[in-house]
């Protein structure tokens, strides 16, 4: 659904031309729209079987390595979500399965309906998880720790929120910080500022960026296996490599974690 499959055209031909296939993990999504028909999204059999196609031939490839639910479908028995997934794990066109945002309740509920049927069962979650929303605590995370399920969380800066580069009216330095409305509707209280001023003074004192401390932080947290890095230039990158090396203590975690406050629930659509 990003860019209707650019994407992943994209990351097919970088692929090709960079690296090898055998030395990729290659991750794609399925849920949500990519079309104007009534089976263009959603996890029934049908779309699933047809999403999983088209992402092959835009990929270039003849397998995916995690392949995810992007959502949880209100519309389709989990039944027939997870015995599609299990057919394309056996037929080799999937190897691993993946989950992304949704409730504690709900994840748990396909593990149940896979194990009940012997079916394959999700060995990650892509869900939504940062210094400015911490929900996931509550149910999610230590669901996916008790199980050995490796989080993949996503949004780890917060759509950049975290960089430091915003300001309480809903603007700052970039175009991004400007514009990006899907930002503002989650984050800009008070608290979250708050927490980005601890981030700041964090990353003062040990002569690093912002980014590369929430990244830090992120990276110290149980159960996080790599949070999902976006990068719109080489910096960014630089950002994300570096952050691997920094060292936070118990007290700078808890100086970094102390101002925040709850959310309402976030992400999941």
């Amino acid at each position: 659904m990003y860019s209707s499959g650019m994407s992943e055209e994209i990351v097919g031909r970088a692929i090709r031309d960079f690296s090898s296939r055998d030395k990729v993990v290659l991750a794609t999504k399925v849920f949500f729209r990519t079309g104007n028909g009534p089976n263009d999204r959603g996890l029934s059999r049908k779309h699933i079987f047809d999403a999983v196609g088209a992402s092959l031939r835009r990929l270039g490839t003849d397998y995916i390595d995690l392949y995810q639910v992007h959502r949880w479908d209100y519309h389709t028995p989990i039944a027939e979500t997870m015995r599609a997934l299990d057919d394309l794990v056996r037929s080799g066109k999937v190897r691993y399965l993946g989950a992304s945002s949704m409730f504690a309740h709900q994840f748990m509920k396909a593990q149940h309906a896979a194990e009940l049927a012997g079916f394959t069962k999700f060995i990650s979650m892509q869900n939504h998880y940062n210094l400015v929303y911490r929900e996931e605590e509550r149910e999610m995370i230590p669901l996916c720790v008790e199980n050995g399920i490796g989080l993949i969380p996503w949004s780890p800066l917060a759509r950049g929120f975290l960089a430091g580069n915003r300001t309480p009216n809903r603007s700052g330095e970039t175009a991004r910080a400007r514009t990006d409305t899907f930002a503002h509707e989650m984050y800009f209280t008070d608290a979250d500022f708050r927490v980005v001023e601890r981030v700041s003074e964090t990353a003062k004192a040990k002569n690093v960026s912002p980014a590369q401390i929430a990244l830090a932080w992120i990276m110290n947290k149980p159960g996080v296996t790599a949070p999902i890095v976006g990068a719109t230039r080489v910096s960014h990158i630089d950002d994300a490599v570096k952050a691997v090396k920094i060292t936070l203590d118990d007290i700078e975690m808890k100086h970094l974690e102390e101002p925040y406050l709850p959310h309402p629930v976030l992400g999941h659509q």
